[in-house]
């Protein structure tokens, strides 16, 4: 399980995956997921009640996506990386 607390890449994760999310609700918004399958299972917390009882003790998710449309972060992939990537002419 992971959590990520930049406001600006929950905003992109939301807007990549084209899901409506109040995140502005929270004072201190924080993303919990877990790719699991070619899937992304996440909720999102207050940072304090998460900090309080911890990471460790998220037993549920509010909704689930598919892992293409996340954005790269969510995979640990790195701009190197993409540069490292082989497209054919067919791919342009």
């Amino acid at each position: 399980m992971k959590a990520e607390k930049d406001r600006e890449r929950i905003k992109e994760f939301f807007d990549l995956t084209d899901t409506f999310h109040m995140i502005r609700k929270y004072h201190k918004p924080v993303l919990v997921y877990e790719i699991s399958d070619d899937k992304v299972r996440y909720s999102v917390w207050e940072e304090d009640i998460l900090e309080r009882f911890g990471l460790k003790n998220v037993d549920g998710w509010d909704s689930t996506e598919e892992l293409i449309y996340c954005p790269d972060w969510m995979q640990d992939i790195e701009e190197d990386d993409l540069d490292d990537i082989k497209l054919d002419d067919d791919d342009l």
